[in-house]
């Protein structure tokens, strides 16, 4: 493993601990060369997801593409970056259970709106006006009408 800051992969493990509900190993490693310290992650190496775009192009999943949409949408709000992390997992071991590994942007999109209904309702407003293309009031208006009765 190299050193993020001096590039050397003489390093040492200072401690591991299973982490993301064991599916994952985090360990805190020391340089042997610059003796900063840096944490890696180790985890299990998952069949391809590929999301099925509007347009019908396919794209390799990419969690830390749907963890930076997750986080523009809880901008300045009382949500943890815990809760964030937490969301993008479920929502990939979600699209890992399924049976196809093409799977449309749409049923992503969706699970994530779940989710964050239940966390944050402005972020789940704010991820619903990008996802469903809000074009003016109305479609707020009409998305918040429909979710409110």
């Amino acid at each position: 493993m190299k050193c993020p800051f001096c590039g050397s992969t003489e390093n040492e493990v200072l401690e591991s601990r299973v982490v993301e509900e064991g599916n994952a190993i985090r360990r805190r490693r020391s340089c042997s060369k610059c003796t900063r310290r840096f944490t890696t992650f180790e985890r299990i190496s998952k069949n391809i997801l590929l999301v099925v775009k509007k347009d019908g192009k396919r794209e390799a999943f990419d969690s830390e593409k749907l963890r930076r949409g997750v986080l523009r949408a809880v901008s300045k709000r009382p949500v943890t970056l815990m809760t964030v992390d937490d969301t993008v997992r479920f929502v990939e071991q979600e699209m890992m259970k399924r049976e196809s590994r093409e799977i449309p942007s749409q049923i992503i999109g969706r699970a994530v709106l779940k989710r964050l209904k239940k966390i944050d309702r402005v972020a789940w407003l704010r991820y619903a006006s990008v996802y469903l293309e809000f074009e003016d009031l109305a479609d707020f208006e009409e998305l918040i009408e429909k979710n409110t009765q």
